[in-house]
């Protein structure tokens, strides 16, 4: 399973295991904007923690999240997170 990044490890009856972050993932948008092209954003599903599930991404979107994350600061700005829990 492929996530943008994972929660603190939970132990759980003994055993440590890893949570991803997945709580209402419609809830919250996690928002590029372009430095270059006025209007122009990339915008994916993400939880509270502005974690994304990038198994439950299109293919197409999975790479533009990907690639929005490789340019920031060149043609993406920092993203913002936006939404309500």
């Amino acid at each position: 399973m492929a996530r943008a990044h994972w929660a603190i490890p939970k132990t759980i009856m003994g055993s440590t295991q890893r949570t991803p972050c997945l709580a209402a993932l419609a809830a919250y948008q996690l928002r590029f904007v372009s430095l270059f092209q006025q209007g122009g954003a990339l915008s994916f599903p993400c939880d509270a923690s502005g974690c994304v599930d990038m198994d439950a991404l299109s293919e197409r979107a999975r790479a533009n999240y990907l690639y929005a994350r490789a340019m920031v600061g060149r043609d993406y700005a920092r993203p913002t997170q936006s939404g309500s829990g």
